[in-house]
């Protein structure tokens, strides 16, 4: 009898231990199931969104026989090609799952607006996530919130990517898609936006570039933009001239990527006014952006320094050492304020500087 007992004991054993293992692999088997699922829906929504774009533009240019339609090669490069810089983005931990989806939204319309918007957009992307991911080691010791890979979410995105988005959605419905000559003379609605739209991702590339460049390169300590008191490394609001430098270097890039592509894409340039300003612009842009980001986050982004991590924290801890700014903006936030400042301002500013066609 007791044989029999410690029989079916084991039998029950064995078939729990069968069981449990593989109720783990089903548990696995359909989160990845339904992630995958969900991404298949949202791409098929995308992909109906900018079908929708294109039924749009071309009833427009249509009924009123003034917008440029969206071409069918110009609709299949902004969703295939987005797509492809999302996906491997999230591969290569740029961008997580909500990142890589808000990244592919912003990369479409970009790109179905104006090719140039796209490369600016592109050269943003790629010298940033390198960047993040360059000297990892060191930032790992100076950043209390580092992320290995440098992964962005859709918060970030979105501060940074949402302002261009939004022109260029008033860029189409002011000039239809297409790439035109920057010239105040001619085009000064369109003009307008177009430089907005550079001077909003030139100012997210200063900052980025100040901010991953400066904090490893610079020999000498940061000094706070407001008082310029030396302040720790990792301060919101510090400077330096590698970093200034830097902002500089990566808003002219972004402005050289946009210029590249008028070069390339633009049928009327003869005709036109000069180009090359858009060199400078996104310059002065980057390094202008990366000053007013400075200045919000020296003084409405908290800084102080936390004892028992030996590294600045951006929210008070029982630990830390207050050394600037109230807790008012996040640096989400502060990143946001600082595109739409340099957005509105800078082009009306080149407006009187900007060569006549």
């Amino acid at each position: 009898m007791n044989f029999q007992v410690l029989q079916q004991v084991s039998n029950l054993i064995q078939v729990l231990s069968f069981l449990i293992p593989m109720s783990y692999y089903q548990e696995d088997f359909f989160r990845e199931y339904l992630k995958m699922m969900a991404n298949m829906v949202i791409l098929n929504l995308l992909i109906c969104i900018s079908l929708a774009f294109w039924i749009v533009s071309m009833t427009a240019s249509t009924y009123y026989g003034t917008l440029r339609p969206i071409s069918p090669w110009r609709w299949l490069f902004s969703v295939l090609v987005p797509l492809i810089i999302a996906t491997q983005g999230f591969k290569k931990k740029s961008l997580d799952h909500s990142g890589a989806l808000g990244g592919l939204v912003v990369g479409f319309i970009l790109t179905v607006a104006n090719y140039s918007f796209f490369s600016s957009l592109f050269v943003f992307f790629v010298t940033s996530s390198k960047l993040t991911k360059w000297k990892k080691d060191i930032k790992k010791q100076i950043d209390s919130e580092y992320k290995e890979g440098g992964q962005r979410n859709w918060v970030q995105v979105f501060c940074n990517g949402g302002v261009p988005t939004e022109l260029a959605l008033l860029y189409m419905i002011e000039n239809g898609p297409g790439e035109i000559p920057i010239d105040f003379s001619k085009e000064y609605t369109a003009s307008w936006m177009c430089l907005s739209l550079l001077g909003a991702l030139a100012c997210s590339a200063g900052d980025t570039w100040a901010s991953e460049i400066g904090s490893v390169m610079s020999k000498s300590k940061p000094r706070l933009i407001t008082t310029w008191e030396q302040v720790p490394v990792g301060t919101n609001g510090a400077v330096t001239l590698v970093g200034l430098i830097s902002s500089l270097l990566g808003g002219m890039t972004v402005g050289i990527a946009y210029f590249i592509t008028q070069l390339l894409f633009v049928s009327d340039l003869e005709i036109s006014a000069p180009q090359w300003p858009i060199i400078v612009f996104g310059a002065a842009a980057g390094l202008l952006g990366s000053i007013v980001d400075s200045y919000l986050g020296a003084t409405m982004q908290y800084s102080g320094f936390d004892q028992t991590i030996g590294m600045v924290v951006n929210h008070q801890t029982k630990d830390s050492k207050h050394i600037s700014g109230k807790p008012i903006l996040d640096n989400n936030a502060v990143n946001l304020f600082s595109s739409v400042i340099i957005a509105l301002v800078l082009p009306g500013m080149s407006w009187f500087f900007w060569p006549r066609g």
